[in-house]
């Protein structure tokens, strides 16, 4: 493989927004994609809530005066501050007397046990106006030095209607940056050993944080059952039904829908799989549009580990990594998205018409965008289908769209076609 020029975080740069704008800011994410590191960067003094002996420590202090925990140089950081709950409420009642932004930092990489209405209720409405909220996720590839960020997804929202650039990677570079995942740890170590982190993390989920995150005994094998299950159906609108029935054809006929909905709570609560929303917009017609949800792993690594499959071998499946490489093209785009103050979603309506993202920003600009692994064929498919989905919106009501993009796993060049579509190698992009 090429040699790796390492980048700063994204991260890095919208925390530095996000102090100036709250009083305190809220890093949420899965463990070991980098959350301390970035708000260690930027603050002035720390409190390191995983470390056993400082959380014994800081649990009794709070018990006795929690305020006396605030002390101490700014930014403050918390980390892990989920461990000690009332340190949400007690932040946001010091950054009310204190009146300054950049205040604290918060990292987490579980949302803390409560009921759901709690949850909902410390974490968004007791919020406003005192936090902002970051959202981590493992690096894109622009961010561990792997693509050359010819192609700016800003530069596109921002007019740029003709691209040019050049890919470095082939097909089985591409499979085993998929397979090593986006994790900092990853990029200073032997291949092995990076191939061998995610599986430690899937064993790490099955046998302790899926229980530790709420204080529930979970079954690790069912753990083990149930992310198979999502490996194979990622990226699908897939009901609880049909995962239960996929998961039962290796486990009790007493498995209930309701038991595997806690474990995907849970596995949603420490960031494992993220959904991603379907998108509304105004149609020329009035076709019926899909609203459920698709589900992604929040790295392929995950998938892969949880298949107990290798680089090697998804080379000979090359359905099962068109999926892969699907859930790596989903996470790159919500990291650039969130440089950008947008959202990624996707459309699929009742014709089966599909659109794998959209993403739009929070001024209303949208851009849509097909994944494929690459090939004449599946890129001409694609083209012809955003073309169709683009023709279906009202623009009198939404607007055009920013750019229509056909990302690819492979391919020489990054170009534009006559028609305005973007051909670009995952290899290309960046924010």
């Amino acid at each position: 493989m090429a040699e790796i020029t390492y980048k700063p975080r994204i991260a890095d740069r919208i925390l530095q927004d996000r102090l100036e704008e709250a009083g305190a800011v809220l890093i949420q994410g899965p463990k070991w994609c980098g959350k301390t590191t970035t708000a260690m960067r930027l603050a002035g003094s720390q409190v390191l809530l995983a470390n056993p002996d400082t959380l014994r420590r800081s649990r009794q202090l709070a018990e006795t005066n929690l305020s006396a925990l605030l002390g101490g140089d700014t930014p403050r950081l918390f980390d892990e501050w989920q461990t000690i709950p009332d340190l949400w409420d007690s932040i946001r009642s010091e950054v009310d007397m204190r009146r300054k932004k950049g205040q604290f930092i918060l990292t987490g990489s579980a949302v803390p046990y409560r009921d759901k209405n709690e949850n909902e209720r410390h974490l968004n409405h007791s919020g406003i106006g005192r936090y902002a909220l970051l959202r981590m996720r493992p690096m894109s590839l622009w961010e561990s030095g792997e693509s050359t960020g010819e192609v700016s997804l800003k530069a596109l929202f921002d007019g740029q209607n003709n691209i040019f650039g050049t890919n470095k990677w082939n097909l089985f570079d591409i499979v085993f940056m998929l397979c090593r995942g986006g994790w900092p740890d990853t990029l200073s170590v032997s291949e092995r050993v990076a191939l061998r982190t995610p599986y430690n993390y899937v064993e790490a989920l099955a046998e302790s944080d899926m229980s530790r995150v709420d204080n529930t005994l979970r079954n690790p094998n069912r753990v083990h059952r149930l992310l198979r299950s999502l490996a194979r159906l990622q990226g699908t609108q897939t009901n609880i039904s049909v995962i239960r029935d996929d998961m039962r054809a290796n486990d009790d006929a007493t498995l209930s829908e309701t038991t595997i909905a806690s474990y995907l709570s849970a596995l949603e609560s420490i960031f494992v799989v993220e959904d991603m929303q379907a998108w509304g917009t105004h149609l020329r017609s009035k076709t019926a549009i899909r609203t459920s949800n698709t589900r992604y792993f929040v790295d392929p690594s995950i998938a892969v580990a949880s298949l107990r499959t290798s680089p090697t071998n998804l080379m000979q499946d090359i359905e099962t990594l068109g999926l892969l490489f699907e859930t790596m093209a989903v996470r790159d785009l919500r990291v650039y998205a969130e440089a950008l103050d947008g959202k990624v979603f996707h459309y699929r309506d009742k014709t089966e018409l599909e659109c794998d993202a959209v993403i739009e920003l929070s001024n209303g600009k949208y851009g849509l965008v097909e994944i494929k692994l690459g090939g004449t064929t599946a890129q001409e498919e694609a083209q012809k289908s955003l073309n169709k989905l683009a023709g279906k919106i009202d623009i009198s009501k939404a607007g055009s769209p920013a750019f229509r993009m056909v990302l690819t796993a492979v391919g020489e060049y990054a170009y534009t076609l006559k028609d305005g579509t973007h051909i670009v190698p995952i290899g290309c992009l960046k924010d």
